[in-house]
């Protein structure tokens, strides 16, 4: 991209599920588009065999690693979240849950709409784009899940996935088989496991191969490696557009660049767009909502790694996530996987302990140790900790909030707004961890930061930019329109506004495709005559 300014009817800053869609349903509907994406533009033989690979894996573009794979820390959570043209869909596990009636009729969105009922067709247009299919294998993980729910007494709870990924015959590549031949070639799924790690083998049905792909057949540009940092608009309300200034991310030197737009989507996921609408609060944007932050909820995760003591067992075949549990209305568990030798988790793994403080967690590992040592070194020295290892997922809708705020640095800080803050020590998933030990013959483990700091994990941030009637309740308003500024929308994960409980990427495509049939036709939206 040259420093010359160049005109487009929207910008679209960040290639996620949201941006994916509003960039090829604008680009259908007659406007000039450009998406901006800081991370990567990734081919399949890009990604990395395993993430000890911390190169290709791991964005940390100050150390030298370019990948598509980033972790957070703050006070209350630690956020794992995707890097890359694509966004969250490189890196996900390729499910695609619609949500139960709690989170349609809760939240920050309450009352607003018919939520449940409106969305519908959404959805359903949603898993057709992105290709949701049903699991149609039992990996051990699976068999394990099925016996685990006969033993609490729900075996009708589980249930196998829709999940993303084009299975056909595997290993053998075809023409397009979803869009009459428009999208690009796939190849069937070899159950290798790799899905987190972005795949390798064109199998998994990411963003750059449906909702992009087709984009870019409209004359939708995509940009990477260049990331936003201000938006100033061109009259007071936005009215005449705006000028978007972004910079290399990827360089200790970078270059800058500018555009301009009559409109800007933000989509750059709750850690992109919360960070970016915060700066500009307080710089180009004063007028957004005080809101701006506020409403941020995780899924309340546990992630539990029960490894195995049984050499001959594997829990590495298969897709990521392959089958669930609905406990009840409100709590699920679901066993999830990384391919063979992709064990890099294994160096923070702690004992699975609860207490109300660092000291005595402390204690309670250090006895753990004492009790059980075989136990504890098995499992620490296992020969391929992802083979042996069956992850366990654990999500419930409580609807806590958290927000986000600008430190001394330029970047974020969380304090509690809400509800219980989230906690690492979930009674119900520790039991089901103990309950899949004895199932498999193995230990349970967590996170060392759960142990020590109580910080649990989340890879379902949301929230930061929720609806409202107006800008004193809310960011947006229900057609995802930024209040107080014209042409300016947010559709990505910090749109939503209550606790799905379960894998969001469905829930911000559907929402993002209703956002997107709100917009005019150009020839028919006078703002960009």
């Amino acid at each position: 991209m040259s420093t010359q300014t160049q005109q487009y009817d929207y910008v679209i800053i960040g290639s996620g599920f949201g941006g994916s869609v509003s960039a090829l349903r604008l680009a259908e509907k007659g406007y000039k588009v450009l998406v901006i994406e800081k991370g990567k533009w990734f081919k399949a033989h890009d990604f990395p065999e395993t993430n000890w690979n911390l190169r290709k894996w791991m964005w940390l573009p100050s150390l030298g690693m370019q990948g598509l794979f980033k972790l957070t820390f703050y006070r209350h959570v630690a956020v794992l979240s995707g890097v890359g043209v694509g966004g969250g869909s490189l890196v996900y596990a390729n499910t695609l849950p619609v949500p139960k009636s709690e989170f349609f009729n809760s939240g920050h969105w309450n009352g607003l709409d018919n939520w449940e009922e409106k969305l519908q067709p959404y959805y359903a247009t949603a898993k057709h784009m992105l290709g949701a299919e049903r699991h149609p294998y039992m990996s051990k993980s699976d068999k394990v899940m099925q016996q685990l729910a006969a033993n609490i007494g729900r075996p009708e709870a589980f249930d196998k996935t829709d999940v993303a990924v084009y299975f056909g015959k595997p290993g053998v590549t075809v023409k397009d088989p979803y869009f009459d031949g428009k999208g690009p070639d796939r190849t069937g799924c070899n159950l290798c496991g790799g899905c987190m790690l972005g795949c390798r083998f064109d199998a998994k049905n990411t963003l750059d191969k449906n909702y992009l792909h087709l984009a870019q057949q409209l004359g939708v540009e995509i940009i990477s490696e260049k990331e936003v940092y201000d938006v100033v608009p061109l009259s007071a309300d936005g009215s005449a557009g705006y000028e978007i200034h972004f910079k290399d991310s990827l360089s200790y030197f970078p270059k800058k660049g500018k555009v301009t737009a009559k409109g800007v989507i933000f989509s750059g996921g709750v850690l992109g767009t919360v960070n970016l609408l915060l700066k500009l609060k307080q710089g180009s944007l004063p007028n957004l909502s005080d809101a701006v932050g506020g409403g941020i909820r995780t899924n309340s995760e546990s992630l539990i790694g029960v490894t195995t003591f049984d050499k001959d067992t594997s829990f590495s075949e298969g897709i990521a996530i392959g089958s669930i549990i609905n406990i009840d209305e409100s709590r699920h568990i679901e066993p999830v996987k990384y391919s063979e030798g992709s064990g890099f988790w294994r160096i923070f793994m702690a004992p699975m302990v609860q207490g109300s403080n660092i000291v005595s967690r402390f204690f309670k590992m250090v006895k753990d140790f004492v009790v059980h040592p075989i136990d504890n070194l098995r499992a620490f020295f296992v020969d391929d900790w992802s083979k042996r290892t069956n992850i366990l997922l654990y999500m419930e809708s409580i609807d806590s909030t958290l927000r986000f705020s600008r430190n001394m640095f330029g970047g974020m800080k969380s304090s509690m707004e809400s509800g219980p803050a989230p906690t690492a020590f979930n009674p119900k998933a520790q039991e089901l961890a103990h309950e899949v030990a004895r199932i498999i013959n193995g230990k349970a483990m967590v996170m060392s930061s759960e142990t020590l700091l109580g910080i649990p994990t989340t890879a379902h941030i949301l929230g930061g930019a929720c609806m409202g009637t107006s800008a004193q309740d809310g960011v947006i308003d229900k057609d995802n329109k930024v209040f107080n500024y014209a042409n300016m929308m947010v559709c990505d994960g910090s749109m939503i506004s209550a606790n799905p409980g379960v894998n969001p990427s469905l829930s911000i495509t559907a929402i993002s495709e209703y956002a997107m049939s709100k917009i005019p036709l150009k020839k028919d939206n006078p703002a960009f005559g």
